[in-house]
């Protein structure tokens, strides 16, 4: 027979405090999370030949995607983003978003006539990053690479 003391009840109030606090009384709704990165990828590109020299040991890439002025690049470890700052743009700063820091995504199809682009939603420990994708991007291909990654690692 279990005896229920005033310390598991004063416990329980406060689990029922953290419930209330975080609105999880049944309802679906989401915290709000401000986007940190935001990408648009417009259509799948050869691997550029200038990704090697970042790759470790083990790493290879698997698919490469063209943004406005740059790359995008998903490799077995990692989603490294080229980005070419400045009029001619000769600055460049290297995104590398390593797919252990990923504690959740999400992909949504596009849709008819009006929602023409998929978008991937990743939160991270960095914080929420938004991809959009261009018509014909395969979005289910990023679902498998990025579960691939994931959940096999693990």
């Amino acid at each position: 027979m279990t005896i229920l003391t005033p310390a598991f009840f004063v416990a329980l109030l406060a689990l029922k405090d953290k419930l209330d606090q975080f609105n999880l009384k049944g309802e679906t709704e989401m915290a709000e999370v401000s986007t940190i990165l935001n990408w648009t990828l417009l259509s799948e590109c050869p691997i550029p030949d200038d990704i090697n020299p970042l790759l470790v040991d083990g790493e290879t890439p698997v698919a490469a995607y063209k943004t406005f002025r740059d790359t995008a690049v998903f490799t077995s470890l990692r989603l490294i983003v080229r980005d070419a700052q400045g009029l001619r743009g000769k600055k460049i700063e290297i995104y590398s978003l390593p797919y252990s820091s990923i504690n959740m995504w999400s992909s949504e199809n596009a849709g008819s006539f009006l929602d023409m682009n998929a978008e991937l939603e990743l939160w991270t420990r960095a914080g929420h990053i938004k991809v959009n994708l261009g018509k014909g991007i395969d979005i289910r291909r990023f679902d498998r690479i990025i579960g691939d990654a994931i959940l096999k690692s693990r």
